[in-house]
């Protein structure tokens, strides 16, 4: 079984290319089942109904998010009723939401995902590493194919959580930092791993936005209103291969697709 995993979709920018080259790639790599974290979907941060259903309509299965679900109010009637995007399970209980989700390839075989929110440098909720275990005690009874999206500012917490799941779970993908990394790996025990799955949408940019006004704010300290950047745009993520019976990683690869190739 081949899982795509999109790193943050950001911007309009972001979803264009998704819906442009995605049903390419997802032929070309004999993809079962697209996840992709879309927090940044909507002008950058956040998501609306109409952006989610977008992005399903252009051939992504789940989509997972981190501290930006909360920035568009009018999707949270939508993540009370969907179980096909989910938020970080780590926030206390009784948030909308599910943090973890079971869906179906085409050819019937169940993939468990799970959503995280690291805690380094970021607000401080509930310790993702005793949660992501309470969640995986229920999903392991339905599939041993697991996969768990971290979303943090931390390399290092990234890092351990991966080692802390090693032969837990198929895989753990870092997001966030919109950097894709070079370290992705199959652990001792059968665990794929990536620090960060980097960013779908404009790279002539910082991160995503004008790199003018992010220059100007870092040379002045001053407050300033980021908007987003348009050009130069990618999609990036990683392929794993996993063992639908087993649940263990068979291999992981990084992807980069341009949006003119």
């Amino acid at each position: 079984m081949k899982v795509l995993f999109l790193g943050d979709i950001v911007g309009r920018p972001g979803r264009t290319i998704v819906r442009e080259r995605l049903p390419g790639v997802r032929s070309a790599e004999k993809i079962d089942l697209v996840i992709a974290n879309g927090e940044n979907a909507a002008s950058g941060s956040g998501l609306t109904p109409r952006i989610t259903d977008e992005l399903f309509d252009s051939g992504i299965d789940v989509m997972t998010s981190g501290d930006h679900i909360w920035k568009k109010k009018d999707i949270y009637d939508y993540l009370k009723v969907s179980k096909k995007l989910i938020r970080p399970a780590n926030y206390p209980g009784g948030v909308i939401g599910n943090g973890s989700t079971v869906v179906e390839t085409g050819s019937g075989e169940k993939v468990a995902v799970i959503n995280l929110l690291g805690r380094v440098f970021m607000d401080a909720i509930d310790c993702p590493f005793i949660r992501v275990k309470e969640e995986i005690n229920g999903l392991s009874e339905v599939t041993p194919n697991i996969i768990v999206d971290i979303h943090a500012e931390a390399t290092s917490e990234k890092v351990a959580m991966g080692w802390y799941l090693d032969g837990v779970v198929s895989a753990v993908l870092g997001t966030h930092t919109h950097i894709q990394t070079a370290d992705e790996q199959i652990l001792p025990k059968g665990t794929a791993y990536i620090t960060d799955c980097g960013m779908t949408g404009p790279y002539d940019s910082v991160i995503g936005r004008k790199k003018e006004l992010i220059i100007e704010h870092f040379v002045t300290q001053m407050p300033i209103r980021f908007e987003m950047a348009s050009g130069d745009v990618e999609m990036h993520g990683v392929v794993i291969d996993i063992n639908g019976d087993t649940g263990k990683a068979r291999s992981i690869k990084r992807i980069r697709v341009k949006e003119d190739t």
